[in-house]
């Protein structure tokens, strides 16, 4: 760290609304934190994303202390913030022991979970943001328009540039849809990893982004009536170098293995809501006809569906397949999403589940008949929703364990109560750039 310029290093968390939280140390002190962590509060559980604490069940108040321990293995010099590096850290009681509302500690659970079943899976996320001026207006140009990159391709190639220098494989970057929104992918891997990886590639867009001048905004709903920003999660299912998500005999190639976990997935989409899209702010994007994926339905390389599978190009799919969830946004903690997506899809395995068939139109199109024919509503419309559908789930509670799942309801909860009867358009303003 030293050799690399490096002089203070960031130990950050992402709490229960979404938030990177941090701490730094002088590079000096690294060893010595590494071993003894440092000090954190336990009410970060409870903290809103407004930075309100909520009350709860399990709070502590101003009482007590947590250690962060730098993962190591993971620590990076940060190219977009020079003489700083920053690592993920775990969460330890003073006594050594793991805090049990480690969210970060809970998917690494679930990928050793998966692992005993001889199984892996690779996962990757997508970032949506709109980048502003000063003035928080929109950058200009047309949907996916060249014109957009041209105008900004200075930026584009810093923050691509930047992410390769902090070991991170970006995909494709490109401008989507809405006024000054940019889209980019990171490629597949270890989901902790992947996890990790949303987390740094995050800040790195901030940060870049504001050293352009400009503002990023990874709301999920920018304005009233505007298109949302999402945070889709790619994940494909792995027997050793086989991927289970193409060369099977199921529904596009699916093995039965794929299918099951992909069915474990789609039945608790409405529970899972509460972890993706944890935030009132996010079911402003949760609309019919905006790809958000708002219906229980799933589809190949259908837009609309929650669910989707992803061949890939043929000749590829044997690597490419994948499903991927798009009703998810970037408010959501993605240690959070790992481990509610591998304890949901071995809950399908372990239950020999099965997807309904799929739906290859737009769901929003099916008339009332032919959607109750077809097993398709919507999804929750409303946090409040989401979180009665979580707590009445037969998995997730007891996979996340009574004390964090606990939590989540009341800081849901708390979040519904303080922001829940703003108007749409004060409920965009407040949220715009606190994730």
């Amino acid at each position: 760290m030293e050799q690399a310029g490096v002089e203070l290093v960031a130990l950050s968390f992402v709490d229960n609304s979404g938030i990177s939280r941090v701490k730094a140390v002088p590079v000096a002190r690294l060893a010595k934190v590494a071993a003894w962590g440092v000090g954190a509060s336990n009410s970060f559980d409870f903290f809103l994303g407004t930075d309100s604490i909520a009350d709860g069940e399990h709070s502590l108040g101003p009482v007590g202390d947590l250690r962060l321990h730098p993962d190591l293995d993971a620590l990076t010099v940060l190219a977009a913030q020079p003489g700083w590096a920053w690592a993920p850290a775990w969460r330890y009681d003073q006594d050594g022991h793991q805090h049990p509302q480690d969210t970060r500690a809970l998917a690494a659970a679930a990928v050793a979970q998966l692992a005993e079943r001889g199984l892996t899976a690779r996962m990757a996320f997508e970032l949506e943001w709109i980048a502003t001026d000063a003035n928080e207006v929109p950058l200009p140009g047309p949907a996916y328009g060249y014109s957009r990159l041209s105008a900004n391709h200075e930026y584009l190639r810093a923050l691509v540039s930047t992410l390769d220098s902090c070991g991170v494989e970006v995909e494709q970057i490109h401008p989507e849809y809405a006024a000054g929104q940019f889209e980019l992918s990171i490629a597949a891997t270890d989901p902790v990893r992947a996890a990790d990886l949303a987390v740094l590639t995050k800040e790195t867009v901030r940060t870049v982004t504001a050293a352009h001048g400009l503002r990023a905004s990874f709301t999920p709903k920018f304005e009233p009536g505007g298109v949302g920003n999402g945070g889709h999660v790619h994940l494909s299912l792995w027997d050793g170098e086989r991927n289970l998500c193409a060369g099977g005999t199921g529904a596009f190639g699916l093995t039965s293995t794929a299918d099951s976990f992909g069915a474990g997935i789609f039945r608790r989409l409405p529970a899972l809501l509460a972890v993706g899209a944890p935030s009132v702010v996010s079911y402003l994007r949760l609309e019919p006809h905006h790809w958000a994926g708002v219906f229980t339905a799933w589809g190949l390389e259908n837009r609309e569906a929650p669910l989707r599978l992803i061949r890939g190009a043929a000749g590829q799919r044997d690597t490419a397949a994948n499903l991927e969830v798009k009703c998810f946004d970037l408010t959501a903690n993605p240690y959070l999403v790992v481990a509610g997506l591998l304890f949901s899809g071995q809950a399908g395995i372990d239950a020999d589940a099965r997807l309904p068939e799929p739906v290859r139109v737009d769901p929003g199109s099916l008339s009332p008949a032919d959607a109750a024919a077809a097993g398709v509503t919507r999804l929750p419309q409303s946090l409040s929703e989401a979180v009665a559908a979580f707590e009445a789930d037969d998995v997730l509670p007891g996979a996340f364990g009574p004390q964090l799942a606990t939590t989540l309801a009341d800081v849901r909860r708390a979040e519904a109560a303080e922001l829940g009867s703003l108007e749409p358009a004060e409920l965009c303003r407040v949220m715009r750039f606190l994730h």
